[in-house]
């Protein structure tokens, strides 16, 4: 009997779902959402609990570091050194993505610069006899064409279209930018590179000004050898 009842098809029983007029509350809660709002409910009251147990059996006398060295700011607690935060061994690997993410912004901006000087040209230069210009469409291509004959052969940079010289202008401006945003990019590896190399291990010390054979700005350092196994 049991395995003919199972081999009868049953009524699928479905959930009760929100009535119309109850649509505005949203889903409506079932048991099993109530027990696990529940569960947390108790589990925050039983913390609560134990936090105000403490706080009442704590010793008035009682002095630990984290006392001077935390604070609360607008209810959320926060540590004030957090120097220890990270080991030695995830120092070094934070700085080796820095210095990697700087070494990749310094290659884009030289490969930028290489294709502007391939781009532009001098147009002050008068031992060129020729120039070549380019149109970035059909019009502006008519407006060069368009120019005085005794011009085309030789065409100086004031006989352009206002709005080629404009963007010629803009394009050496960036061009400039970008030779100034290298070098900066360049010193901002050498000290990263720099501070990388001191975290490592070995005898160093920094070297005086009479020791130094070229003077530089920034500080050197001389590594003790070692012999290497």
């Amino acid at each position: 009997m049991s395995s003919l009842r199972n081999a009868l098809p049953r009524k699928a029983h479905k959930e009760r779902s929100q009535p119309q007029s109850r649509k505005k509350f949203g889903l409506l809660e079932k048991h099993k959402d109530y027990v696990e709002r529940a569960r947390a409910f108790h589990r925050k009251e039983e913390t609560l609990q134990k936090l105000k147990e403490k706080a009442a059996f704590r010793n008035p006398d009682e002095f630990y570091f984290k006392m001077i060295n935390s604070k609360t700011v607008r209810g959320v607690h926060r540590e004030e050194g957090e120097a220890n935060k990270y080991s030695k061994e995830e120092l070094m690997l934070m700085k080796t993505q820095d210095i990697g993410y700087i070494l990749q912004k310094l290659q884009a901006e030289k490969k930028k610069i290489e294709k502007l000087n391939a781009i532009l040209h001098c147009v002050d230069s008068q031992s060129s006899t020729r120039h070549i210009y380019f149109a970035e469409d059909r019009t502006e291509a008519r407006e060069m064409r368009a120019q005085k004959p005794e011009h085309r052969e030789n065409p100086t940079f004031e006989d352009l279209p206002k709005n080629i010289k404009r963007k010629t202008i803009g394009s050496y401006r960036e061009l400039e930018a970008r030779r100034s945003r290298v070098k900066e990019l360049e010193k901002i590896y050498t000290d990263m590179a720099m501070q990388k190399e001191l975290q490592k291990k070995g005898r160093k010390r920094k070297l005086r000004e009479d020791e130094i054979v070229c003077p530089t700005s920034g500080p050197v350092f001389k590594w003790r050898q070692e012999r290497k196994r």
